[in-house]
């Protein structure tokens, strides 16, 4: 296994990490077996649901985790340990690996909810220590970003094609090789990133820009007048393009035409035109039908249009009736649009009846302006066998102890019912066996629920090596799609969407609360 990005090892982390395991091996605590939860609080862009990505890299960095000899004399240099800390550190430093580690995670791709553990990660304490930044790191912007992936797909339609465009607008090359990923794995169909369709085998995208437009003035600017029809011959093609406008009377702009010309002779197969350089509907939308028309006579079959700017619902239900007005003489074009498109404006779209085929869509969806981060946090729930809990006075802070499984509960609808959180030693809950289900932390509310069918979310991917084969990224974007079909549509609405519950087993109820009695101190008030 090989990591994606090569700055991904044990420095990249915080250095309290560092400082803190030093403290663990100066005190013998180092190789005390410990469980830390990875899970986030609250779900993103005021939905109701987030999807779990970054697996892959995270048992890729975790294959792959060592302090190079480099990394070591870095170390040395610095004074991170005191004036002169134990030189024996360094050494026990260049031995550490993950073969004594073990990772339990969700699919990648699943439907997660607050608390949920996304990863429950053991081993000896300094190591899964030191694991902590970068494996948040690693699944915080991936889920991140699948997740808002995935609620540009619901806002577009399932019918739509999706295009990621953002690596311009991404936060550096390494956030927009992941933004393109992670917008795949969420639902998009493609991405204009080369590099990030070399790397995960995603479908690459792309017609021109304005400037190939705006760099034709003229047809005297073509150098290539002719194309081979379907029979062979090559035969003069600007003179037919010529012959059509003038028989359908249009007037456009020259330098647009001729650069319309240009791209279908250099790409009769895939003729996709960007009409808005000039004006929309009275000159970029004719001028591509003149060249369409001709492409069409000569035995090719056009794509279509990008819409870049503008009111694009007007925009596209009039080039919807343009091109209607031309009969069969056009086969079925497409519309892709682009400009700015957020989920907000996919929603509007819909409501004005658009005519749109598919959405070119960068800035909003790589740097995920709507929230920038997804807020996942690390935590140490056991110690040496014995549970342990981080206390606060904000309530969603406090973490639950012990070791956990989670249980996906599917009703006789056929939809989730809930998510249900075990201690790792219950009995597995059973289809037609009725269960009490708890809210964390409010006692009066529970339920009895009887399911349909259970779904363990949890399966162990690292045992010291990989044990589980990895999805494909292919299979992992197919899961997400599949399991957005299988939810209700209330939980994923844009618009306040109905809560998902996540609930406790009625023995994890009544241990956390035992163990948060006993853990909370007494006040003495005077």
């Amino acid at each position: 296994m090989t990591n994606s990005n090569t700055i991904v090892g044990p420095l990249l982390t915080d250095l309290y990490q560092l400082t803190m395991v030093y403290g663990y091996w100066c005190h013998n605590k180092w190789n005390m077996p410990a469980v830390f939860d990875l899970h986030f609080r609250k779900n993103p862009f005021k939905g109701e649901f987030t999807i779990f990505a970054g697996l892959a890299e995270v048992l890729n960095f975790t294959a792959n985790f060592r302090f190079t000899d480099n990394d070591i004399a870095y170390l040395k240099e610095q004074n991170f340990f005191g004036k002169n800390p134990n030189p024996q550190f360094f050494e026990w430093l260049k031995t550490l690996d993950c073969s004594k580690v073990k990772i339990y995670a969700l699919h990648e791709g699943s439907l997660a909810f607050p608390r949920e553990p996304l990863l429950r990660v053991e081993g000896p304490l300094a190591i899964v220590q030191l694991m902590e930044t970068t494996l948040l790191n690693l699944v915080n912007y991936a889920s991140l970003m699948a997740t808002n992936a995935a609620r540009f797909r619901l806002a577009a339609g399932h019918d739509k094609s999706l295009l990621e465009f953002g690596l311009r607008r991404a936060q550096g090359p390494d956030g927009g090789i992941s933004a393109s990923r992670y917008a795949y794995l969420g639902g998009f169909d493609g991405t204009s990133n080369v590099l990030a369709g070399k790397l995960f085998s995603i479908p690459v995208k792309g017609t021109n820009a304005h400037s190939f437009i705006s760099s034709f003035t003229g047809l005297d600017d073509l150098q290539t007048r002719h194309l081979q029809n379907s029979n062979g011959e090559k035969v003069d093609f600007v003179a037919r393009v010529i012959e059509i406008k003038e028989r359908l009377g249009y007037k456009t702009h020259e330098g647009e035409l001729a650069a319309f010309i240009a791209y279908a002779i250099s790409y009769p197969h895939n003729f996709l035109a960007l009409v808005d350089t000039y004006d929309t509907l009275h000159s970029g939308v004719l001028n591509f039908i003149v060249v369409a028309l001709a492409l069409v006579d000569f035995g090719y079959r056009p794509i279509g249009v990008r819409l870049d700017s503008g009111d694009l619902a007007y925009l596209s239900k009039e080039t919807r009736k343009r091109f209607t007005e031309h009969g069969e003489s056009l086969p079925k074009l497409t519309i892709i649009a682009s400009n700015d498109i957020n989920e907000n404006t996919l929603v509007s779209l819909q409501q004005q009846q658009h005519q749109i085929d598919a959405f070119g869509i960068g800035t909003h969806l790589v740097t995920c302006q709507a929230q920038p981060a997804l807020g996942g946090v690390y935590k140490l729930v056991e110690l040496s066998g014995i549970p342990r809990m981080k206390l606060s006075q904000d309530v969603a802070k406090i973490t639950l102890p012990g070791r956990k499984k989670v249980y996906r509960i599917i009703g006789k609808q056929g939809y989730p019912l809930l998510d249900l959180m075990t201690k790792e030693q219950d009995i597995v809950p059973q289809p037609g066996k009725k269960i009490l289900c708890r809210h964390p932390f409010k006692s009066a509310k529970r339920v009895y629920v009887t399911p349909q069918q259970v779904v363990s979310l949890q399966e162990c991917y690292w045992d010291g090596k990989l044990v589980k084969k990895l999805p494909s990224i292919h299979e992992s974007r197919q899961y997400v799609l599949e399991q957005l079909a299988h939810f209700r549509p209330d939980h994923l609405r844009q618009l306040n969407p109905t809560p998902y519950k996540v609930s406790l087993s009625d023995d994890l109820y009544t241990f956390f609360h035992n163990l948060w009695e006993v853990e909370a101190p007494i006040l003495e008030i005077t």
